[in-house]
């Protein structure tokens, strides 16, 4: 162990005096507002049960977390970014509604099964391409946000079965009793002396493979068995308290930066970080609660665990990695028939979603119906081609055929702003494209700082868009959970919904993509010349900074207008233009054309189906395209 230095004492000293401070006003509004009967059960059957489980929860999720970073050597790894607690999350969801016969096993073994496969899928989709850092987080991230979007959808179907749950998911402490902390005690425990004996085989693999199988270490048994206990661990909390993220970030970087270096003494010092970091979070999340719980731990933590990935992000440098360009081949040749068939089936599409419904046996009129149709037709169809073209803007920018409006973050920007606007002053949707905007323009001003950090390679970039992701979910969640009566409208707008579209938003959104998609095709010179190289562009008189901002700028409005129509999780701006350039639209105007048609044709038939495929119930045309988009980009990762 080296010499502590002075600044982590700087932080860990504040953080432990604010912890004792909100413990001691939590415990004095506990006997200041009861009888002191009253206020004697609480503390024993719901105040002391809650801090235990809290440690020992945090004590279990830094301990994971600790082992995933060392036998992956990733200081990003965690059950949360892994997607381990929202595949165990969502294996509960899956097995009271799907097959609630399931439920004989107990919700602690459906949650280790789910945990459980989601670790194998992740294995099977990185095992080609080795242990690299950024694909692993990468991929652990999207199966994350697709777990969780999954768990949402059937939330929003099951709204009177699954609130109590989806509340409890969020990563609740409450307690009412001892059961929980004394089920977590033995196990918790037992997994921690299994990673102890594990300490020194890790050591030596944190170093490489070659040295560990060197000095007699098997590499592949060592590692199945300390992903084993990891796992473990993740689906044993998640199990009884939901998903905590931060913790199993937090505390090991915060050791780490306390100058405790052996993995030995990371083992003893971790979960005791783990501990304090939770405790001070739920008493945190205790005292900004109106009343004592109401205010999910989880969705506070998974608050702060995005500015710490950031700022984790922000540290790690890699100046031997270049930017990438787009190189793609074109498998097919473009022609007029190709066009053809698409506006037919545009055509098609539109006529589909106008006047081949599933309706009521009373049902009105035809009128009466198109009225209500139209908007959301023109509404999805507007809102597709934006986000198309949008993507096409960004993927031709960065040089990277996997980037997107949705992974980048920009969405999310959009819709973060929107969020705070109408929660804070209580602004229609209608009226908010300027703070759409303003967000979509600060995610790419964050996308930019980091880009210039990691010299804008693509995994680090999509990277910084899921943390923008996440922390626009974590308030969505903290939003549904405060019992304000818009967030339930705010979580239907969030995944995707057209049914809030009325026709003055459907033809402002017409009018904005009539406007901005001819504008983004007047920067089909900047675009070309930046795909020549930093270099090329200077000699040719271009400023590289000038194109970048002129190409990103059109590329916020697009998605500022097309996310306030449709939400932020759609995936069309990823989706569409592959299948563009698929259809062999090479050329940038082309490609933007194509895209648009995609995209709209896209979303009008994930509308349609939404409000046929489930009828009487509705389902969002935005979580549609992400249930697509997701497999997607999974696939496009593992073949690059």
């Amino acid at each position: 162990m080296r010499k502590l230095s002075a600044l982590p004492w700087l932080i860990i000293l504040p953080l432990a005096l604010l912890c004792a401070l909100l413990l001691i006003s939590n415990l004095g509004r506990l006997h200041a507002g009861n009888l002191p009967s009253t206020a004697s059960l609480l503390l024993h059957y719901s105040f002391l049960p809650r801090l235990a489980t809290g440690a020992l929860a945090g004590m279990a999720l830094a301990t994971a977390g600790l082992l995933f970073q060392q036998v992956l050597r990733n200081p990003l790894a965690e059950p949360a970014t892994l997607g381990i607690a929202a595949g165990a999350n969502l294996a509960m969801s899956a097995g009271i509604i799907v097959l609630p016969g399931l439920l004989v096993f107990g919700l602690t073994n459906l949650a280790l099964a789910g945990a459980a496969l989601t670790a194998l899928v992740l294995y099977l989709l990185i095992a080609r391409q080795g242990l690299d850092p950024l694909k692993i987080i990468l991929t652990g991230m999207v199966i994350s946000l697709y777990g969780n979007s999954v768990n949402t959808l059937m939330v929003l179907f099951n709204h009177d079965y699954l609130s109590d749950l989806f509340s409890w998911q969020a990563g609740s402490l409450n307690q009412n009793g001892w059961p929980v902390a004394q089920f977590l005690l033995l196990p918790v425990l037992c997994l921690m002396a299994g990673s102890a004996l594990l300490a020194r085989p890790l050591m030596l693999i944190g170093l490489s493979d070659l040295s560990a199988g060197a000095l007699g270490v098997s590499v592949v048994k060592i590692r199945i068995a300390t992903l084993a206990v990891a796992v473990a661990l993740s689906a044993l909390i998640t199990s009884q308290v939901g998903i905590i993220s931060f913790i199993g970030l937090a505390a090991p970087a915060l050791v780490r930066l306390a100058g405790v270096r052996r993995f030995t003494h990371q083992l003893i010092c971790v979960p005791l970080a783990g501990a304090g970091l939770l405790t001070a979070v739920d008493q945190l999340a205790q005292f900004l609660s109106p009343a004592g719980g109401d205010l999910p731990t989880g969705a506070l933590a998974g608050l702060l665990s995005a500015p710490l990935m950031l700022m984790l992000l922000f540290r790690q440098r890699n100046p031997y990695i270049a930017p990438q360009t787009l190189n793609m081949p074109v498998l097919r040749t473009l022609t007029r028939r190709r066009v053809a068939v698409l506006l037919l089936m545009l055509a098609g599409g539109i006529a589909l979603s106008l006047f081949v419904n599933c309706t009521p046996d009373t049902a009105a009129a035809m009128g009466s119906l198109l009225q209500w149709r139209w908007p959301r037709m023109l509404g999805a169809l507007s809102a597709g081609a934006m986000l198309a073209v949008a993507g096409v803007l960004i993927q031709r920018q960065s040089g990277n055929p996997l980037a997107s409006p949705e992974l980048l973050g920009i969405s999310s920007g959009a819709s973060l702003m929107v969020v705070l606007l109408v929660i804070l002053f209580n602004q229609p949707l209608s009226q908010l494209f300027p703070a759409a905007l303003a967000g979509s323009l600060l995610a790419i001003f964050t996308l930019f700082m980091f880009g210039m950090r990691s010299r804008f390679q693509p995994q680090s970039m999509v990277m910084v868009g899921l943390c923008l992701t996440n922390l626009s979910m974590a308030l969505s969640m903290l939003l549904l959970m405060s019992g304000d009566p818009r967030a339930m409208m705010l979580l239907n707008w969030s995944t995707g919904s057209t049914a809030g579209i009325t026709p003055e938003r459907a033809m402002w959104g017409a009018g904005q993509a009539l406007v901005l998609i001819p504008l983004a095709l007047l920067l089909q010179r900047r675009i070309t010349l930046l795909s020549l190289g930093q270099q090329t562009t200077r000699a040719l008189g271009a400023g590289v900074r000038r194109s970048n901002m002129l190409i990103l700028l059109p590329a916020a409005a697009l998605t500022a207008g097309g996310t306030l129509l449709i939400g932020p999780l759609s995936f069309v701006g990823l989706i569409a233009p592959q299948l563009a350039r698929y259809s062999g639209a090479n050329r940038f105007r082309a490609q933007c054309l194509l895209a648009a048609l995609y995209g709209g044709l896209l979303m009008v038939i994930a509308d349609w189906l939404g409000r046929n495929i489930a009828w009487p119930w509705p389902v969002s045309a935005g979580m549609l395209c992400a249930l697509l988009g997701g497999p997607w980009f999974l696939w496009g990762l593992v073949r690059r």
